[in-house]
């Protein structure tokens, strides 16, 4: 198992460490993309699909989904995302606040995740301060391991060094990493530190994922972690993935492939064949849908509605099954 974090000491632990390849990259004009709404989504995996809404924080678990995850030998985890530690603007006043919320909620989800995974941009500037506060901030929550991937916010500057330095080790090239679990096999993948505009693999990571994937049955379910799309939810703004096609061509032979991203702060859910694509809310701001503004910038919303565009996401998995079972939180 490679690049998983221990959630009381902080540190990753997995397989024999091996140093990061540090690429150039080019300093775009990264925080146009720095919006997206705050929050967490709960996925569950039942029969093969992963299902996915919009909930009020009170509401809870229901449907054969739903409780099969919650199944004794269930797969249960949390996807939070775009946190933006650091950021400082009208669109929220307090990140470092609503991130704090969106972790009292998943401490108060009724059970104990088995894992969270932070889908990127965990910062909004790279620095040194921002990792070490997010990475405190982290450790509350009530859960065994925290896994991350970084997004463009996270290698500003220094091509992720000092994202890897705190969040890395354990992780293979710029990040990348899988593990099993639950009957389960999980990839996180990195598609910000080689890209212009859109979000870039390269040959490196596709190759690790052909390699990876090599010698599991069809019928293994996958779950596929990225910050930006694995499918052109809308390349005029940047998400989606030049190169993605080639790792979607080597996973259409798995019977239920679930690919589990943030970077558009909103929910957006697509489909093709056995391959579901969920993009994930944030606990900082709001993007506008694509194509409703110039540019992917945070919107200002009234503060009592901030909250409602900000959540978290739980997934539950019960073996045998062939679904996800994804459930959608509002911070609210």
């Amino acid at each position: 198992m490679t690049g998983y974090y221990d959630n009381h000491d902080g540190a990753p632990t997995g397989d024999a460490e091996q140093p990061a390849t540090e690429h150039g990259m080019t300093r775009r004009q990264l925080l146009r993309h720095a919006g997206w709404f705050g929050g967490a989504v709960v996925l569950t995996v039942a029969s093969g699909e992963v299902i996915s809404h919009i909930a009020d924080s009170r509401e809870t678990n229901s449907g054969a989904a739903a409780g099969a995850a919650a199944a004794n030998g269930a797969l249960r985890f949390v996807q939070v995302s775009d946190s933006h530690i650091g950021f400082q603007g009208p669109a929220n006043m307090d990140v470092a606040g609503s991130f704090t919320e969106a972790i009292n909620q998943v401490n108060s989800l009724g059970f104990r995740p088995d894992f969270v995974m932070h889908s990127g941009d965990l910062t909004h500037l790279s620095t040194v301060g921002q990792f070490d506060q997010v990475k405190q901030m982290m450790t509350g929550m009530q859960t065994d391991r925290v896994f991350t991937v970084p997004g463009e916010h996270d290698s500003i500057g220094d091509a992720g060094r000092a994202y890897r330095q705190t969040f890395g080790r354990g992780t293979l090239g710029d990040g990348w990493y899988s593990f099993d679990t639950h009957g389960v096999h999980l990839i996180a993948l990195v598609n910000t530190m080689s890209l212009e505009k859109l979000g870039h693999l390269g040959n490196d990571q596709i190759d690790f994922v052909r390699k990876d994937i090599a010698g599991l049955p069809p019928d293994t379910p996958i779950v596929v972690f990225s910050h930006i799309p694995l499918f052109a939810m809308y390349p005029q703004w940047g998400w989606s993935t030049d190169d993605a096609l080639k790792v979607i061509a080597l996973l259409r032979r798995f019977s239920s492939v679930t690919c589990l991203n943030g970077h558009v702060h909103q929910l957006f859910t697509k489909t093709e064949g056995n391959i579901t694509f969920h993009s994930a809310t944030t606990t900082a701001y709001p993007l506008p849908k694509p194509g409703r503004a110039p540019a992917p910038t945070p919107q200002v919303v009234p503060a009592r509605q901030l909250k409602d565009a900000l959540g978290i996401r739980t997934v539950g998995y019960r073996q045998g099954d062939r679904e996800l079972a994804i459930k959608d939180q509002r911070l609210a």
